[in-house]
């Protein structure tokens, strides 16, 4: 059981003085929390790729490509690549870089992307939004596979007969599919026997579990050894001393951030009550205290199967000494306290509950 982090590198404004500090500062900021996740013992952190004003990092893979030499055990991963506006060629280069300096800890998570900025900005059409993924992900696992690509595709330009360099430390280097939940991306996950995230940020955890066993009869029925597939999930939270100060802490930003993105995409408001039921014990928010949080974690790994938790944290700016403390918390407290328990719970034949 992999317990991890991931940020989209916010920049919106503090809910309390309107303050928004800058990208450089935030991408600081956010070097230093890779840092001591790696301290604290945790085993992943997964940057995001965004193209907009309220989300300092465009580039997940130099953000990494400095905290991997400042790190020494804990993973590093896009959260998410959009494939689908990038060069695969490109993007293997990248993060074989990243995976030199870290000595074999890269990972890349291609998506197709939930925000599409990207696309209008590199000059790609939305209306080829599932056919540039899917042509860019046969390329990018073509590269992995190969030294030398010969390859023809409808969205760029052909490659004859050429190296891609350099060549990364893992062989292969992992590639996983991120999906919001739809069927289709879960099965082709299981087809291309890759590691699947999923993104479980609303509704209930536990309908998941039928995506995942989906992932797993896809993966069986194409040939794919499952003991060695790994699926996990994203999910929005925040880990305080209690649940009554993470509430008080993590609500106003988080409502701030989603309603921003509920205006844009036409959701509801994200109110108090919304949050409140997130936040129960079969909610997608992983918000509490270090035993409300673990306990919720140890759910998500029984029923639904995942062997991979990341918490998402913040949603919205957050002062950066309550994340540091979260993540100090997350990684001294709640992943051992989750690791014991899927372990003791493993050993004794996994019996339902």
């Amino acid at each position: 059981m992999e317990i991890g982090l991931t940020t989209f590198v916010e920049t919106t404004p503090d809910v309390k003085t309107g303050k928004v500090i800058s990208h450089a500062e935030r991408i600081q900021q956010v070097l230093e929390e890779i840092i001591l996740a790696d301290e604290v013992g945790l085993d992943v952190y997964g940057v995001g790729e965004h193209h907009r004003k309220d989300y300092a990092c465009s580039t997940p893979a130099v953000l990494l490509a400095a905290a991997a030499s400042r790190t020494k055990n804990i993973r590093l991963t896009s959260a998410v690549t959009v494939l689908s506006s990038d060069d695969p060629v490109r993007v293997f280069q990248e993060f074989s870089t990243v995976d030199a300096i870290s000595n074999g800890r890269a990972e890349i998570m291609a998506g197709r992307g939930s925000f599409i900025e990207s696309f209008p900005l590199f000059g790609y059409d939305l209306k080829d939004y599932d056919e540039l993924f899917e042509e860019k992900l046969d390329l990018l696992l073509q590269i992995r596979e190969n030294e030398i690509i010969n390859w023809e595709g409808r969205h760029r330009p052909s490659i004859p007969n050429r190296g891609v360099y350099p060549r990364p430390v893992q062989d292969p280097l992992p590639v996983w599919i991120a999906s919001g939940g739809t069927p289709q991306s879960v099965a082709r996950a299981g087809m291309l026997g890759l590691p699947l995230a999923l993104a479980i940020i609303g509704g209930s955890p536990l309908q998941f579990a039928a995506l995942v066993k989906l992932y797993y009869r896809s993966a069986e029925k194409a040939g794919h050894d499952i003991s060695k597939l790994t699926v996990a999930s994203h999910s929005h939270g925040f880990v305080a001393q209690t649940t009554e100060e993470a509430v008080e802490k993590f609500f106003p930003p988080t409502q701030y951030a989603m309603n921003v993105l509920g205006r844009e995409r036409g959701w509801g408001p994200y109110t108090r009550d919304t949050f409140d039921y997130a936040r129960s014990l079969e909610g997608a928010l992983y918000t509490g205290d270090v035993k409300t949080v673990a306990e919720k974690i140890i759910l998500l790994r029984k029923k639904v199967g995942i062997t991979r938790f990341m918490l998402h944290c913040p949603v919205g700016s957050m002062p950066h000494e309550d994340v540091m403390k979260s993540i100090e918390l997350f990684g001294k407290e709640v992943a051992p306290m989750v690791r014991e328990e899927v372990d003791r719970w493993e050993a004794s034949g996994m019996p339902e509950d």
